[in-house]
């Protein structure tokens, strides 16, 4: 009798232990487009010691407008969306911009062969006269119509490379580390990197989680702080391929800028805080 209730405590015991130090599923994204691995290696970056979290990929790859819902009902832990308030709404944000602003730092696809139109670009109201291509529910389509820039719009990404190929609209705007990998991935298209213009605005990249997940989406905001205030951020953020790469590829600090405001930021929006936030006049490349 007494060798069958050590025997159950033991049992116990394991179970209660099995219990208390199991990890909590941290669900991220399983990679559909090269501009995502950012945001899965920055996940890795900020919880490869957890004691806490078991990092899981996603069992399926989902584009952005699948991700909000996986979020909310389980599928997913995490994931990176242009900051907005109507998203700022439905989901719970971390409020640093893990790109640095850099989202909002758009340069052109184009097709082959009209570079002389966008060579003529040499204000404002001569890029008004052009027409850009955007995703209908975009956070930045907002920021681009607000500006009186003309707007093309579709619901789904992969349709607007279609389109700016088709003469449906003159460029497809996209965040510098975006378009060199877009179109070495469809060649099959006559589109190219336009070379010397770029349109600047405020648009963080935020990690977003449930609405409810309060817990996680503190300790990201702990772990994000701890990187940022001991400057391993930094080195992770300009190291990566995604970033080093591109800022090289796009000559950022050689284009002519058209700086444009975003009124269609949240009053939280940390622009006060200047180590969050990419100078590009700062850039060594």
């Amino acid at each position: 009798m007494y060798q069958l209730f050590k025997w159950l405590s033991v049992i116990g015991m394991s179970l209660l232990c099995t219990t208390v130090f199991a990890k909590q599923a941290l669900i991220y994204l399983n990679v559909a487009e090269p501009k995502d691995q950012y945001q899965v290696d920055l996940i890795q970056f900020l919880f490869k010691d957890s004691t806490k979290y078991d990092l899981q990929v996603a069992a399926h790859k989902m584009l952005e407008s699948r991700q909000e819902a996986e979020l909310q009902n389980g599928g997913l832990s995490v994931a990176a969306f242009a900051a907005g308030k109507d998203i700022e709404q439905r989901l719970q944000p971390v409020r640093i911009p893990i790109l640095k602003g850099l989202l909002g730092h758009r340069i052109f696809i184009i097709r082959d062969g009209e570079q002389d139109k966008f060579s003529k670009v040499n204000d404002f109201a001569s890029l008004q006269d052009l027409k850009a291509g955007q995703g209908k529910l975009w956070t930045d389509t907002q920021v681009l119509r607000s500006a009186g820039i003309p707007t093309v719009v579709t619901n789904k990404y992969p349709n607007l490379f279609y389109m700016l190929e088709g003469g449906r609209f003159d460029y497809f705007p996209r965040a510098v580390h975006e378009p060199f990998s877009e179109v070495a991935s469809r060649q099959d298209l006559n589109l190219v990197v336009e070379p010397d213009l770029m349109l600047v605005y405020p648009l963080p990249l935020y990690l977003f989680v449930g609405k409810n997940n309060t817990e996680l989406a503190t300790d990201i905001r702990v772990q994000l702080e701890r990187t940022i205030a001991d400057g391993s951020f930094d080195d992770f953020f300009f190291s990566h391929p995604l970033v080093r790469d591109v800022l090289k590829k796009a000559h950022v600090k050689d284009r002519r800028v058209f700086k444009i405001d975003n009124p269609h930021l949240s009053a939280e929006t940390p622009l006060q805080r200047p180590e969050l936030w990419l100078d590009i006049n700062k850039i060594k490349v």
